[in-house]
């Protein structure tokens, strides 16, 4: 929108003194011609836009002038960039760092050491170890799609590791104990699922529109279905002191149990899949399924043939 790119215009001006009409035109994706418009436009709006000739010349707002920030607090401020920078590690885009200035740019120059200090003082990196582009790829994919309200479409490998192409209708995008998640209307299903983009491959956009249906997230509907008493199996886990501090750190230091003989129970209730099997044979000879038996005898399977595998 045309509104949104002046506003834009004037945040860079104030933050950055004097900008190029050509590196303006490139940020915006519009003609050099249309910036000079836009900067009239500004004028007449009675923000004080002046062009400066010569090899440091530019766009610029006359010295000294600034926004009107009194709607929102520095801690305010500070929050909003804090939670702004932990989603841009993991999908940063030109509207983020714009997004950045315009709230940078009303912070008085006074403020700015403590604004800045605020604004370290607690940092959430989502991005990944090492490079995932296919993953940011899908991340940016899926927000468009999104935001167009187009339905898409993805080959999904599921817990089993059966393979389906699925056609979806994208709602949001979750992050959830250090994964990404897509939570879409599925047309195969026609219900609401909870995919992991790890499990996505050949993510395609389709030209295709669908009417959004009214969903809430409070509280977060893919939680509601996890904690469902129909969709878990109650589990007993004894834990060695070895690995007492894996228990509190998954399960909290208030649900251990300890026993006579030095060991930690737990009872936690999960849905019963593959990633179950796994995160019990995560923590290694550290744990120890009591019960169901037939848990046990799952991940006592399992243990030979992986341990079948080293054989000579």
């Amino acid at each position: 929108m045309k509104l949104d790119r002046l506003l834009s215009i004037v945040i860079l001006l104030v933050n950055r003194g004097r900008v190029q009409a050509k590196e303006l035109a490139e940020l915006f994706e519009v003609s050099v011609r249309t910036i000079y418009r836009d900067v009239d436009a500004i004028n007449q709006a009675g923000i004080p836009v002046v062009t400066y000739q010569g090899a440091n010349g530019g766009i610029g707002l006359v010295e000294g002038y600034r926004l009107d920030r009194n709607v929102l607090t520095n801690h305010d401020m500070a929050n909003i960039v804090t939670a702004l920078q932990s989603i841009s590690t993991s999908s940063f885009s030109k509207s983020h760092q714009i997004l950045l200035d315009k709230i940078n740019s009303i912070i008085p120059h006074s403020h700015m050491e403590q604004f800045d200090f605020q604004t370290s003082q607690f940092i959430v990196d989502f991005s990944a170890w090492g490079q995932r582009g296919e993953l940011e790829g899908n991340l940016k994919l899926l927000k468009q799609a999104i935001e167009k309200v187009h339905v898409v479409s993805f080959t999904y490998s599921n817990a089993q590791g059966e393979q389906r192409v699925r056609s979806v209708e994208p709602y949001t995008i979750v992050m959830k104990n250090q994964q990404w998640y897509l939570y879409a209307f599925c047309q195969y299903r026609q219900a609401f699922r909870l995919f992991k983009l790890l499990r996505m491959k050949d993510v395609v956009e389709k030209e295709i529109p669908y009417e959004r249906q009214p969903v809430s997230f409070d509280p977060p509907p893919w939680q509601q279905e996890w904690t469902a008493p129909e969709s878990g199996i109650r589990l007993v886990l004894r834990f060695n002191e070895k690995a007492k501090h894996l228990a509190e750190e998954w399960f909290g230091v208030e649900e251990l149990i300890e026993d006579v003989k030095g060991f930690y129970t737990v009872t936690p209730s999960y849905p019963e899949d593959q990633w179950l099997y796994g995160f019990i044979l995560s923590f290694g000879q550290d744990v120890e399924v009591v019960e169901p038996q037939h848990i046990r005898d799952i991940i006592q399977g399992i243990a030979k043939k992986i341990s079948g595998q080293y054989e000579a």
